[in-house]
């Protein structure tokens, strides 16, 4: 009942919001996906995880590819960021599987082919948890694990809750290198709801020209314009926007940066030095957006913080190293294995 009641109120929001729902001309995805993108298809096959979560059931999706050759190398866990799934790893998982790892690459519940649902108490705690939980049922004992963007911040929280289960931490341009609610103002959830409804193909493609590329668009980020331009012409928008406007508060109102010092596990940091993300820098005063996301500072400072710390420097990458020029962000990496 309680959840037909916030789908319905979702709805009723969505028919009283502007919302443009015209494609980019490069994107070819006019039919659009459900909420678990049923229609996408993945460069791996998908697994899915059942289990009950705050009284309700739930599915979290999952690669789980096998090495390419024999060994011994064990296994790493690839954590996606707010605005992608796991499949945007698939040349790293291939990387990673010719070196001889085993790599499980899940989708958050909220994101990719895992469940939407309408209501759920979203913290990096219980993504953390969902995720050891997934990979207990695996018999993954011991792992290395990477987190890029917001997976960053998951993978901090888990190294904080799991010490004894990682093995090696890598952060790709992770979020949450600074306290932005010390920077600027709180935005409710339902500012960010109708700001994920007011979303278009157009907007989506801006955002990662201006954010991730540099202004420099190339044709194989086309395919990173898919899902997210699919799921505004599909039919369950508006629980997507949902879960989009929730994770963004978490994402907002839990930084990890205070317990960097106690991360127990060696860690890389893979920093693209142009990056300059920051959750609320758009309503920041304006003293403070000068500041705000200066990712050579805070790469710094967080190898500082972290006792265990190396610290990798990409001149001239944005926020999606391994997607603008994966030779480079491969060969840093590669060396920390």
């Amino acid at each position: 009942m309680k959840n037909a009641l916030i789908l319905s109120t979702l709805l009723m929001t969505t028919a009283c919001a502007s919302t443009s729902t015209k494609p980019a001309s490069e994107i070819n995805s006019a039919k659009g996906f459900d909420s678990v993108l049923s229609t996408y298809q993945y460069p791996f096959p998908v697994h899915y995880y059942n289990f009950k979560s705050q009284g309700q059931d739930l599915k979290m999706a999952y690669m789980d590819v096998a090495p390419t050759k024999e060994s011994n190398k064990g296994t790493i866990v690839l954590l996606h960021g707010k605005n992608f799934p796991g499949a945007y790893f698939e040349t790293l998982i291939n990387s990673l599987t010719a070196e001889g790892f085993r790599v499980i690459v899940p989708d958050q519940i909220g994101f990719g082919k895992s469940t939407k649902p309408a209501y759920y108490q979203y913290s990096f705690h219980a993504l953390g948890q969902n995720t050891q939980n997934l990979l207990k049922s695996l018999n993954v004992e011991k792992y290395k694990l990477l987190g890029h963007s917001m997976g960053g911040m998951v993978a901090s929280r888990m190294s904080l809750m799991f010490p004894d289960s990682i093995t090696q931490l890598f952060l790709v341009n992770p979020i949450g290198l600074e306290d932005w609610k010390t920077m600027t103002s709180y935005r409710p959830v339902e500012d960010g709801f109708r700001g994920e409804l007011a979303s278009s193909a157009e907007k989506i493609k801006q955002y990662q020209l201006d954010s991730y590329y540099d202004g420099k668009w190339k044709p194989e980020y086309d395919k990173w314009l898919e899902i997210p331009t699919g799921w505004i012409l599909g039919p369950d928008y508006p629980v997507i926007a949902w879960n989009a406007a929730l994770t963004s508060d978490m994402v907002f109102t839990q930084p990890v940066i205070y317990e960097f010092k106690n991360i127990k596990a060696p860690t890389v940091l893979i920093i693209g030095q142009r990056d300059r993300t920051a959750i609320g820098k758009a309503w920041a005063p304006e003293e403070n957006k000068k500041k705000m996301g200066n990712y050579p500072v805070l790469g710094r400072q967080a190898a500082r913080l972290i006792p265990k710390s190396k610290l990798e420097e990409l001149k001239g990458l944005g926020h999606m190293p391994f997607i603008e020029d994966y030779n480079a962000f491969w060969s840093a990496m590669k060396k920390h294995l």
